[in-house]
């Protein structure tokens, strides 16, 4: 049985920011459930954002996607991250990331998508295996960030 890709409606806020919950707590990352909430909503919601996909797979929501849409003249127009990707344990190891990652690269081209971003923690040599066989490479760059307060 193959994993399918299934848009994110509203109705699926409160599995997608449990999903999201489970996430952020293997590496540690700062989550604030109302916020986590109030941002998927806004991509789940607004079309012209990104797309959320719920992973599919033996009857059950197994994890989600998000890919979140940006543009770039150096990448030609739109490109998009792979923000989140999340696979309840259980499911980790079986292939299942791999068949995911193609349905998200195939999506690509009927979305505009020029060139597919994402970012995986150095730590996590699983996922750099499976990025690297998928095409994705490093750059010489470093990925700064700072935040903006926009209340």
């Amino acid at each position: 049985m193959q994993p399918q890709l299934r848009i994110a409606t509203s109705s699926d806020l409160t599995l997608l920011v449990d999903f999201m919950r489970q996430f952020y707590a293997i590496d540690k990352y700062p989550f604030d459930a109302t916020i986590a909430r109030r941002v998927m909503q806004q991509i789940v919601e607004d079309g012209s954002l990104g797309r959320v996909w719920l992973i599919d797979y033996v009857g059950a929501a197994i994890g989600y996607v998000v890919l979140a849409f940006g543009f770039s003249l150096e990448y030609h127009g739109r490109d998009a991250f792979i923000d989140e990707l999340f696979l309840l344990d259980a499911y980790r190891g079986q292939r299942l990331g791999t068949r995911i990652l193609q349905c998200v690269l195939d999506a690509c081209p009927a979305l505009g998508i020029h060139a597919l971003h994402l970012e995986v923690e150095r730590s996590n040599m699983a996922g750099q295996r499976l990025y690297r066989k998928h095409g994705f490479t490093e750059h010489d760059r470093h990925f700064l960030t700072r935040m903006i307060n926009i209340s």
